[in-house]
């Protein structure tokens, strides 16, 4: 029976992340093989996965081809890092191709309604109600309206696990691995929370 994982901002091929999250690397090449063995062990090829925005930085054709490497049915919804990404119009059909060549069975943009096995669909997107990794809150007009449904995301790195009504599936959050659409789920039967990230299941580098 096949299983559907969410997961955001793995920033395959970028090298400050691992200092600005502290990602517990000493380079971004070690990071990369590492964040490509621990999905390939938690996801089986016959899953699903979306990827909620953010996979990929750094060298662009490098970036992709660990997401080729990938198992399971992957599934893109656009973040701000994502060359597939456009504040207006559309992405150019030269990176949607790059991305779909690289193995996304679909990509998407803005907001949807995804079904993680809860009562009724959950809003996704790459950006949260409000929140960032920053300051102050960016790119405002992406962001979901919040009417109370339960939202999964990324963009925060960690900020939370859950705040309020918002799940970030990062891999920042969620110990540098995928998240299972259950675990999500039952989070958000329990209601509105307060929930720190998990650690990462690497140890920090001496």
């Amino acid at each position: 029976m096949s299983e559907l994982w969410l997961t955001s901002d793995l920033h395959f091929g970028h090298a400050n992340i691992i200092r600005y999250t502290n990602r517990p690397f000493t380079s971004v090449e070690e990071m990369d093989e590492w964040l490509v063995t621990t999905w390939n062990e938690t996801v089986r090829p016959h899953d699903t996965v979306w990827v909620l925005g953010d996979v990929c930085m750094g060298r662009i054709e490098h970036s992709l081809s660990l997401v080729a490497r990938l198992h399971g049915t992957r599934r893109l919804l656009s973040g701000n890092h994502d060359r597939t990404f456009a504040t207006s119009g559309a992405p150019s059909a030269r990176w949607d191709a790059a991305y779909r060549d690289a193995g996304f069975e679909t990509i998407t943009a803005g907001t949807i309604e995804l079904d993680i096995g809860w009562t009724e669909p959950v809003v996704a997107c790459h950006f949260p109600y409000r929140g960032d990794s920053h300051d102050g809150d960016r790119f405002l007009d992406q962001r979901p309206d919040d009417h109370g449904r339960p939202l999964v995301h990324g963009h925060t790195h960690g900020a939370w696990r859950q705040h309020e009504s918002m799940i970030d599936v990062g891999v920042d959050t969620w110990a540098g691995q995928p998240v299972n659409a259950a675990d999500v789920a039952a989070l958000i039967a329990t209601g509105p929370a307060e929930r720190e990230r998990l650690p990462w299941t690497r140890a920090a580098p001496s």
